[in-house]
């Protein structure tokens, strides 16, 4: 009987994806068609269901959601970008193909201080895209490099990705969590600057030619606010001063100043970014209420302990466990964005986990990494559609750069999946978690 609520759920739930229909109508069509198919009452599931929707929205920690995007939202049109990029072409200017790695990391930048890597694709390969064509650079080569290094904003902290992980999970450390995407993003970051400097070589791109008007204290100075945003957060966080929600409100307040002292914001934006932020809200929330109504159907069926199971009579080596787990999660980021799939897998894949002595840090770095790095792939692929659009490529045109990337991000995520200090020891450090390898 588990085995055919399986499959009705599942295969409801893609037949509505492939279907166009909304992720968010999806996962309710197919909740109901389960519970109907398992026999469940509908005079106890209609109210059930109701219920589960307002108490799975009724959390104080899904704040931090909405604040933390409309603080991105802000960092995005208030000209941080413009001189952090001016910051990474001081810092990387000497590497060649040097605007590749300044796209790389002003995108690590970017996304520390927007935790959102759609924004950062967009903000960057806007204004990266002018600069590299002016150098010669291959369109192609250059929207590469912006789609694969733009994840890094989900994994490096603040990230509204590994919060609603913290959440879905049953109140994981956000504090833990934030700690460990440092070096879980920058790995990220790392491998693909390493693929885009070979093939910047190969195709002959020079080190910087550019000759800075301001010197480089000037360019220091004038991008030192930005990187205060994250200061100031992971501070507040990680002395107590102030939840991670309240942190999302303290980010808000800091990037509108900021933006006003750039002198870069004026109505007309505040009231586009602010409308931007509500419908993106609204959206997120959405899926979260209908996924609310998914792990109730799950519950009730057991779905969640018989692919656990099912998993654990394949093997009981946890590597073995970790590589399905692993291809699994990569070829489901191809189809879902990153939020349903957080809501519809953390309470599957968790249990797993927990069961080999994964800790549930090291877990939530490896699930989100594994699904950022499916955002830079066909068919769902925001990140990939994003920087395509804003680079002005065609996706067929970015793929042949975007694969030996890939290869790469794949690597680094085995070695965050099966070195758990990566990930584990700067919360370990900061007396987050108790250990930074596996605790079995």
């Amino acid at each position: 009987m588990v085995t055919q609520a399986v499959i009705v759920l599942f295969s409801t739930f893609f037949v509505m994806l492939f279907a166009g229909v909304p992720i968010s109508a999806g996962i309710g069509i197919a909740s109901v068609a389960t519970a109907v198919f398992s026999g469940m009452d509908p005079a106890v599931f209609a109210p059930m269901a109701a219920q589960r929707c307002f108490s799975g929205l009724d959390s104080f920690s899904l704040l931090a959601l909405p604040f933390f995007s409309l603080g991105g939202n802000l960092m995005n049109k208030g000209g941080i970008a413009r001189r952090l990029i001016r910051l990474a072409r001081l810092l990387v200017g000497w590497v060649p193909g040097y605007l590749g790695a300044t796209n790389v990391l002003a995108n690590m930048f970017f996304g520390a201080v927007s935790g959102s890597s759609v924004a950062a694709a967009s903000a960057m390969g806007t204004i990266m895209s002018p600069l590299e064509a002016e150098e010669g650079y291959d369109p192609n080569y250059a929207a590469a490099v912006n789609i694969c290094s733009a994840p890094t904003g989900q994994l490096i902290p603040p990230s509204g990705g590994l919060i609603l992980y913290s959440i879905t999970a049953g109140g994981v450390s956000v504090a833990a969590l934030f700690m460990g995407g440092y070096l879980t993003g920058i790995s990220l970051g790392v491998a693909v600057a390493i693929v885009s400097v070979i093939l910047a070589v190969k195709m002959g791109y020079r080190k910087s030619s550019v000759k800075e008007v301001d010197p480089a204290w000037k360019i220091w100075w004038e991008a030192i606010p930005a990187l205060l945003a994250v200061i100031i957060v992971m501070g507040g966080i990680m002395t107590g001063k102030f939840t991670a929600t309240e942190a999302g409100v303290v980010m808000c307040l800091y990037c509108g100043l900021l933006s006003v002292f750039y002198r870069e914001m004026d109505l007309k934006t505040l009231y586009n970014l602010l409308a931007d932020t509500m419908k993106g809200s609204a959206t997120i929330l959405f899926l979260i209420a209908a996924s609310s109504i998914m792990s109730y159907v799950m519950s009730y069926t057991g779905i969640p302990a018989a692919i656990s199971s099912a998993l654990i009579s394949i093997s009981d080596n946890r590597y073995v466990l970790l590589i399905i787990m692993n291809v699994f999660l990569l070829v489901m980021g191809m189809f879902l964005d990153l939020t349903p799939a957080v809501l519809i897998f953390t309470p599957i894949f968790l249990p797993i986990a927990r069961s080999i002595g994964m800790s549930d840090v090291h877990f939530g770095l490896m699930f989100i990494m594994n699904l950022v790095i499916g955002s830079v792939t066909p068919p769902v692929g925001s990140v990939l559609f994003v920087g395509c659009g804003v680079g002005k490529v065609k996706i067929e045109g970015v793929t042949k750069y975007i694969l030996p990337m890939f290869v790469a991000m794949v690597i680094a995520l085995f070695l965050v999946t099966f070195i758990p200090a990566i990930s584990l020891i700067l919360p370990y450090l900061t007396n987050q978690v108790d250990s930074f390898w596996w605790l079995t």
